[in-house]
């Protein structure tokens, strides 16, 4: 069976343009919504579309971006159709198109690209955090008690007072002033 899917963005658009593309590409049942959620499963009838499709089936969109929110997102969506031997077709991105050998070629270089792509952007966060911390700037959370509090903390952990009290005084968690009771961290002064 061929099912088409159409979506829009905003209650101010409309999806008709959508709606006869995809019957004239011969779409037998057309899931649409309007829903402007970033992942596809924040979308029911996305989500049902791709729950009643099964073997031999194709999924037809007018465009990728209707289908899909990221290369990441459509590669996935596409990887699990495939699985499941269903066909993708987008009437307006005709090289994306399971159902033809080079359809499958094109998807296994975006397929590829992305892997390159998020090999990248964490190699350039590794390489910045290692600048970083050669530069000696502090990474993550800023400390929960400054330098004078962490030191009166201290003063009244060895006065007796207890570690919720303390906690409770300064404002924080308990776990900050066990923390700190364990490793003294007050810097020389």
């Amino acid at each position: 069976m061929i099912y088409g899917y159409a979506r829009i963005s905003s209650e101010t658009q409309s999806y008709d343009g959508q709606l006869e593309a995809l019957k004239a590409a011969g779409c037998q049942k057309i899931f649409a919504e309007k829903y402007t959620g970033k992942t596809a499963g924040d979308r029911k009838q996305l989500q049902a579309l791709l729950g009643k499709v099964c073997e031999g089936d194709v999924v037809v969109v007018t465009k990728i971006d209707r289908f899909a929110r990221s290369t990441l997102d459509l590669l996935a969506m596409l990887k699990d159709l495939e699985a499941r031997g269903v066909g993708f077709k987008s009437l307006g991105d005709p090289m994306i198109d399971t159902t033809s050998a080079h359809g499958e070629l094109l998807l296994t270089m975006l397929g590829a690209i992305a892997t390159f792509e998020r090999r990248l952007i964490r190699q350039r966060c590794s390489e910045g955090t290692a600048r970083a911390k050669a530069e000696g700037k502090h990474l993550g959370r800023k400390p929960a008690l400054n330098v004078h509090q962490r030191r009166e903390a201290l003063r009244m952990l060895g006065d007796g007072d207890t570690q919720r009290a303390v906690a409770r005084l300064l404002g924080v968690g308990q776990a900050t002033i066990a923390r700190l009771a364990d490793v003294d961290t007050t810097p020389a002064a």
